[in-house]
């Protein structure tokens, strides 16, 4: 049987991989920090950096409506 392609069906599907990717990336996460902990939090507070301006970069858009 085909879905028919909704937005919300669209939207359960990025939700089921956003899900499996965001266990990989903790995954991933965990194993940086068992490696070298010191190099991995640098990293990731870059990655932090960036989402912050990814964040602010979205209300921008947000505000355009």
């Amino acid at each position: 049987m085909n879905k028919k392609k909704t937005p919300q069906n669209i939207i359960n599907q990025i939700e089921k991989v956003r899900r499996k990717n965001n266990s990989n990336w903790m995954d991933i996460l965990r194993v940086a920090f068992r490696a070298d902990p010191k190099k991995s939090s640098k990293i990731l507070s870059r990655i932090y950096s960036d989402d912050k301006k990814i964040s602010k970069l979205a209300k921008q858009l947000i505000k355009l409506k």
